[in-house]
């Protein structure tokens, strides 16, 4: 199911802030190169991320689900100097030609790469010591990176979630990834500590504000 079309899509593109010399060679490599690049978070929900980071002044970020490194490159490419992004990543592929862009980045020193499940790495952080999350990864886990997320933000801090509409399977979910994602959305929509908003932006983009 295709949300926006093509050319709505291009339009926003159009009349939104450029990327990067290095964001565009990067997507571009992505699109040429890997088996599905259409994981990459691409450039309007890169700048939906930015836009929210500027916004809430978040200098700590934790990623969960890095893929070539576009959406971690363009989260550190507007942080302070001080500000930090800490992103799992399972796949050792994916790590090193990740690595590889972030080398040609003045934004490197703020990148930290955690190879392995990220369930257990996320098991190394200190509660509330985030002001923002990413999570884009296997979907059917988005239940558990929630739970584990969550304790890691601190008040005031926000979530996103990307693909919370799977190609609109979440409307009537009958494999693992569409049950799992729509379970997730239930559980932000139900916490009385969340504020919520789903936007059908690409393959739906979940937002929400941790309120306590």
């Amino acid at each position: 199911m295709e949300f926006t079309p093509k050319e709505i899509e291009d339009y926003c593109k159009q009349f939104s802030t450029e990327e990067s010399k290095i964001l565009l060679d990067l997507s571009k490599k992505t699109w040429e190169s890997e088996e599905s690049p259409q994981m990459i978070s691409g450039s309007l929900i890169g700048g939906l991320l930015q836009m929210l980071i500027k916004i809430s002044g978040s200098k700590n970020i934790l990623e969960i689900g890095m893929f070539t490194g576009y959406s971690a490159l363009k989260m550190a490419e507007v942080l302070p100097e001080d500000g930090r992004i800490h992103t799992c990543e399972l796949n050792p592929e994916y790590i090193k030609t990740a690595k590889k862009w972030f080398e040609k980045s003045s934004a490197k020193n703020k990148i930290f790469i955690h190879e392995g499940k990220a369930l257990e790495s996320l098991k190394k952080f200190n509660p509330g010591s985030y002001d923002f999350f990413f999570i884009d990864a296997d979907k059917g886990n988005y239940p558990r990176y929630l739970e584990q997320s969550l304790n890691l933000l601190k008040v005031g801090g926000i979530g996103v979630l990307d693909n919370m509409l799977w190609s609109g399977k979440v409307l009537t979910p009958n494999d693992p990834d569409s049950i799992a994602i729509r379970e997730t959305a239930k559980i932000i929509k139900n916490n009385p500590n969340l504020e919520p908003l789903l936007l059908p932006v690409r393959d739906g983009v979940m937002i929400f504000r941790k309120i306590k």
